[in-house]
C-alpha cells in the first residue's frame, strides 16, 4: 500500500495541531481549474477555494483564496491589501514566488510569508477545501483554521449580506 503523501502545507497544520482530511483527485486528464477540481472532488463549488497570487503597485506580494467560481476582483482585493492598484502574477512566476507550481498553490507553507487574505463569507461554511500542496491534493478543513494557521486577514465583508 502507498504511503500517503504529506506536502508541507499539510506538514504545517499537523505541527499546528489543526485537524484537516487530504482529499485526492485524478489530474491525468490536465483539467486543474477550480471547478474542475470541484466536480472531481464531489464538492460544491462555494466551498472550494482557489489561491491567487498577486502583485502591487509597491512590488508587494499578496496572497488570495476566493471561491473557485468567482473572478478576482482587483479594486477590492487592492483595497485589502492597502495598494494603490494590483494585478494577477503570472503563471511563469508563480513557483518562484511560493515554491509551488500551477494547480497546486497552497496559501500555506510558502517560500516566503507572503500577507494572506481570505474572503471573508468562507467563515459561513463549517469547512473549505484548499489546495494541499500540489495538483491532485486538496485539503478540507474549517475555515478559521485556515485563517489563523495562513495568518489570513478577511477581505470582503462588504458583499456578506
Amino acid at each position: 500500500m502507498a504511503k500517503p503523501v504529506k506536502t508541507n502545507a499539510m506538514r504545517q497544520l499537523e505541527r499546528m495541531g489543526i485537524e484537516y482530511r487530504s482529499i485526492s483527485y485524478d489530474v491525468a486528464d490536465g483539467a486543474i481549474d477550480g471547478l474542475a477540481v470541484a466536480k472531481k472532488t464531489g464538492q460544491p463549488p462555494e466551498r472550494v477555494y482557489k489561491t491567487l497570487v498577486g502583485q502591487g503597485a509597491s512590488g508587494g506580494v499578496f496572497v488570495f483564496c476566493i471561491p473557485v467560481a468567482d473572478e478576482l476582483d482587483l479594486k477590492q482585493a487592492a483595497r485589502a491589501a492597502g495598494e494603490k492598484s494590483l494585478a494577477l502574477v503570472p503563471v511563469a512566476q508563480i513557483n518562484a514566488l511560493t515554491g509551488y507550481l500551477r494547480g497546486g498553490v497552497s496559501p500555506l507553507a510558502m517560500k516566503k510569508a507572503w500577507p494572506v487574505f481570505l474572503w471573508a463569507p468562507a467563515m459561513a461554511h463549517p469547512t473549505i477545501v484548499v489546495s494541499g500542496g500540489r495538483a491532485g491534493l486538496q485539503m478540507e478543513l474549517a475555515p478559521q483554521d485556515l485563517a489563523t494557521a495562513a495568518g489570513a486577514q478577511l477581505f470582503g465583508q462588504e458583499n456578506t449580506n
